[in-house]
């Protein structure tokens, strides 16, 4: 990741905290007590931003003033939007909406590959939830390869709830899950819809997945079990793209 997402030493940070800027994640030096990393924790708390306590050896490491104090805070690299920045953005096309929801997806690589698939196929935002998620760093905008400048991210603090205000809106539910009872391809995936992908290690959450309308499968042939996160989003957002007849 580059240095150029830290915010590093006490002041810094809770200047960053109190002024509302985007911050992904804390970096704290285990065992630190004192009044002003206290004052932090407080406010990151209050914001519900992620707080991982590691050794002082690995942020002198991840250091690039040499004065870290003790903390390092990882600042977004875009702006996120709302949910109603999505439905104009559908609405001025005049397209049915077609959202992607993140389940805690934590690799950079996987944000960013997504986020590409994404913009080319004509999806109108994505959604990743506040806590236990990669934000918007800038391994994940140099991996979207641009596409981040156009693709609408929201963050919100709890997926289940956004997606029953989705419903409300008449959006369909897909889940892509290997308990799908019907393979991708075979359902309609036209109108309104939004596609739930899961993290790359234990899938859609439990309390995500019982939200979801539909769940639909990607068949494997071969011996590995599943797909990269990035990759199974690609082919059912590319089956989208088929069924709506979306030609360029």
């Amino acid at each position: 990741m580059s240095t150029n997402d830290y915010i590093e030493g006490r002041n810094p940070v809770i200047e960053a905290l109190k002024s509302g800027r985007e911050i992904e994640k804390l970096f704290i030096e285990d065992g630190s007590k004192t009044g002003s990393i206290n004052e932090i924790k407080k406010l990151a708390k209050s914001r519900g931003i992620v707080i991982q306590y590691i050794h002082k050896n690995k942020l002198n490491q991840m250091s690039s003033t040499s004065s870290h104090q003790g903390v390092i805070a990882v600042s977004s690299s875009h702006t996120y939007k709302n949910l109603e920045d999505i439905f104009a953005l559908a609405k001025s096309k005049n397209e049915d909406l077609f959202i992607i929801i993140l389940d805690e997806i934590k690799d950079p690589h996987n944000l960013g590959s997504i986020m590409r698939t994404a913009e080319c196929v004509g999806a109108h935002g994505i959604i990743i939830p506040k806590r236990r998620s990669v934000g918007l760093t800038s391994t994940v905008a140099k991996t979207s390869a641009g596409a981040i400048e156009y693709m609408p991210v929201v963050k919100v603090s709890n997926i289940a709830n956004t997606i029953d205000v989705l419903k409300e809106e008449g959006i369909w539910i897909y889940g892509a899950d290997m308990d799908g009872e019907r393979p991708y391809y075979e359902n309609k995936l036209t109108g309104p819809i939004a596609l739930v992908i899961g993290s790359e290690g234990s899938g859609i959450g439990r309390l995500v997945k019982e939200k979801c309308d539909e769940l639909v499968k990607i068949p494997i042939m071969g011996k590995v079990s599943s797909l990269n996160a990035s990759v199974a989003a690609s082919i059912i957002m590319y089956d989208v793209n088929r069924q709506r007849g979306l030609k360029k």
